[in-house]
């Protein structure tokens, strides 16, 4: 795999600048800290300014961040409102100079069959998963071009290509990130901006993931880490059009490539 970065050993992202949008907790979180202790700065965006029903906050985050010696700054972020990301992406570029990572993770889960799917749970599938994930990518591809190329990562899930399992609104609309990220990859060549998806390759138990599971009782076998997530974010954020692009990667998988 080879990558557009060339700084020091344990810090390949020195000097780079990512916007983690759906980073105030779970996988997003996880992918903000592992991308800071990479050496970016990092714009952690999230909706969740306070506290609500689950833990994490876009403040916490940054919080825990730059405690620890890294460089981030919370931003609020609503995926569904362009007036929103349009906001959150410059304020970004304001604090930090400009974007060359993008990780569009921000996502609601409803895995209940189709029959029985409300059409307010199905339209907000579709606004948050897919369409959040169409207007943060469309914000900052200008800045990713302006810093002479780049890398745009969208979290999508290994239930995808599981057919076996039914169909879902969770699964249908990151199916179509899916699709969008592997088009863009042919469209962004020529600004030398690597365009990846990245699923988990067990199941993470975020708090979303917790509070959507219905109890599921999970064999510890089919859980992974979200730092294993975090790992991987920051191999495809080393990226650009030479690199790897064009792909769907899974998290264990992408980390035992050789180097």
């Amino acid at each position: 795999m080879t990558g557009a970065a060339d700084s020091a050993a344990g810090t390949p992202l020195a000097g780079k600048v990512a916007f983690v949008a759906g980073a105030s907790r779970g996988i997003g979180a996880a992918v903000a800290r592992a991308l800071a202790d990479a050496g970016a700065a990092v714009a952690v965006a999230a909706r969740s300014e306070l506290r609500g029903n689950l833990p994490g906050t876009i403040h916490t985050v940054a919080d825990e961040i730059t405690s620890s010696g890294g460089t981030a700054y919370g931003i609020a972020c609503d995926v569904t409102s362009e007036a929103s990301v349009e906001s959150a992406v410059a304020t970004a570029v304001d604090r930090f100079g400009g974007i060359d990572i993008l990780v569009a993770n921000a996502g609601v889960l409803w895995m209940g069959p189709i029959e029985s799917t409300p059409l307010k749970r199905w339209q907000l599938s579709l606004d948050v998963n897919l369409t959040g994930v169409f207007l943060v990518t469309r914000a900052v591809i200008p800045h990713l071009r302006k810093r002479g190329g780049g890398s745009l990562i969208a979290v999508t899930t290994n239930g995808v290509t599981m057919l076996d399992r039914g169909a879902n609104a969770y699964w249908v609309s990151k199916a179509a990130v899916e699709r969008m990220y592997l088009g863009l990859a042919a469209d962004l060549a020529p600004d030398n901006i690597a365009v990846n998806c990245l699923a988990p390759s067990r199941i993470v138990l975020t708090e979303g993931w917790t509070a959507a599971g219905g109890g599921q009782q999970i064999p510890p076998e089919m859980v992974e880490p979200p730092e294993a997530m975090g790992r991987a974010a920051v191999l495809l954020a080393q990226q650009d059009a030479s690199g790897t692009t064009g792909t769907i990667q899974h998290s264990e998988a992408l980390t035992l490539q050789p180097r």
